[in-house]
């Protein structure tokens, strides 16, 4: 990345619930293949990867569930919200992620989204599902901390 440039680079979303549900590892950027009104409602703010995946078919990435709200200029032609998006990944990289989803539990979390030189990028995380009991330890440690930084 550029250093500089990569400050610089405006995030459009962050998927918080991400860092909540899994415990994240290896970390991609990969691009997003959109159509016409996409992205003039994601610089609108109406890009969602709550509950969105990507998914590794045929050699392709996909991202799937992530919800971009229709364009409120838009016409007929408008886009489908929770369409299908194929993701833009070099062939190494699909054959690291095929590799890393195959062990038990494992998955590819989109993590972030931002623009890079007027593009839509999605920061992507092979992650591992969190337990309950990995939830409520962070809940509580978290509580503890807000504890000691109030007495301080």
């Amino acid at each position: 990345m550029k250093g500089a440039k990569d400050s610089a680079t405006p995030t459009i979303t962050v998927n918080r619930k991400a860092r909540y549900d899994y415990h994240l590892r290896d970390r991609y950027e990969a691009g997003v293949v959109l159509q016409g009104t996409e992205v003039k409602a994601i610089r609108a703010g109406r890009f969602n990867l709550t509950d969105s995946y990507a998914q590794v078919a045929d050699g392709e990435v996909f991202l799937i569930d992530a919800h971009i709200g229709p364009y409120e200029h838009g016409n007929i032609a408008n886009h489908e919200p929770k369409r299908k998006r194929k993701l833009l990944l070099n062939r190494r990289e699909i054959m690291k992620l095929e590799r890393s989803i195959r062990s038990k539990g494992m998955t590819i979390v989109p993590t972030r989204a931002y623009f890079s030189n007027g593009r839509v990028k999605l920061e992507l995380a092979v992650a591992m599902g969190k337990q309950l009991y990995d939830k409520r330890d962070k809940i509580e440690r978290e509580a503890t901390a807000n504890e000691i930084r109030a007495y301080n």
